[in-house]
């Protein structure tokens, strides 16, 4: 899955791709590069970031969805969290909602999912983006979020979604310190017990900075590490802003496990 943000203030490539003829031309790229799902984002979800209006959102995601639609064969996924951007990407031929509030309490977005015949990837987020890293807790952050996807399953089904919709994300970095992000990355095969692909986003990701000192652009190998571990403990979809560097240490991983 490759990240393409058209956004002003995203955290790591803010800015670059919020022209459509840029941003097609990026999705393009990661295409040749083995990106086999495209994640377009209108909305920043970086700690402390602003909302913006659904108006907004859709100005920004709408004409690059229906360019990505019209011009390529690839899964065209919608990063957001309002249910209208949901719909009028999905009516503009996304395929996926990407949604890192599956914390929600209504329906609306699952019951949409459910008439659209939507994939949906339900990310584990402590809070909101505003407010996540303000003091996250979990006495066992492994087994709390495997009961989230439990408890978000059986309501999900509730309101008409099939499992067979349905990936999982453990939201590395939203509502999570250092520790917790590691002991997730390390307990990534406990979640293969649900029944349901793993989706896994570590790109770039600022807990990075915090064990290794890494800056954004000198992050790459970290992730990659991360990368390889989790397609061993059975991670099907990996979200990156790196395509070919990720898609070569994939393919490596695969070839590896062949053997084995």
């Amino acid at each position: 899955m490759g990240i393409l943000n058209v956004t002003p203030d995203s955290f790591s490539d803010g800015g670059q791709f919020i022209d459509v003829p840029i941003a097609m031309a990026r999705a393009q790229e990661m295409i040749r590069d083995g990106a086999e799902i495209i994640d377009v984002g209108g909305e920043s979800t970086r700690p402390g970031a602003e909302e913006v209006s659904v108006a907004e959102e859709m100005r920004r995601v709408l004409p690059v969805i229906k360019r990505l639609r019209a011009e390529t064969k690839a899964v065209i996924s919608i990063d957001t969290q309002k249910v209208e951007v949901a719909q009028a990407a999905l009516e503009s031929g996304a395929q996926i909602v990407n949604d890192i509030a599956a914390n929600r309490e209504d329906d609306a977005m699952w019951q949409l999912v459910a008439k659209m015949g939507a994939g949906y990837v339900a990310m584990h987020m402590q809070g909101t983006p505003q407010t996540m890293q303000a003091n996250p807790h979990y006495a066992d952050v492994v087994a709390e979020v495997n009961e989230f996807f439990r408890e978000r399953l059986t309501r999900m089904a509730a309101a008409g979604v099939s499992p067979e919709q349905i990936a999982l994300d453990v939201g590395i970095g939203f509502g999570k310190k250092l520790e917790h992000n590691l002991q997730l990355l390390a307990g990534l095969r406990q979640f293969t017990q649900q029944g349901r692909p793993l989706l896994l986003g570590v790109s770039r990701k600022s807990f990075m900075k915090t064990l290794l000192g890494l800056e954004v652009d000198d992050r790459l190998s970290a992730a990659l590490a991360c990368t390889v571990d989790a397609v061993g403990q059975g991670t099907n979809i990996i979200r990156t802003h790196d395509v070919a560097e990720t898609t070569r240490a994939i393919r490596m991983a695969e070839a590896i496990q062949q053997r084995r």
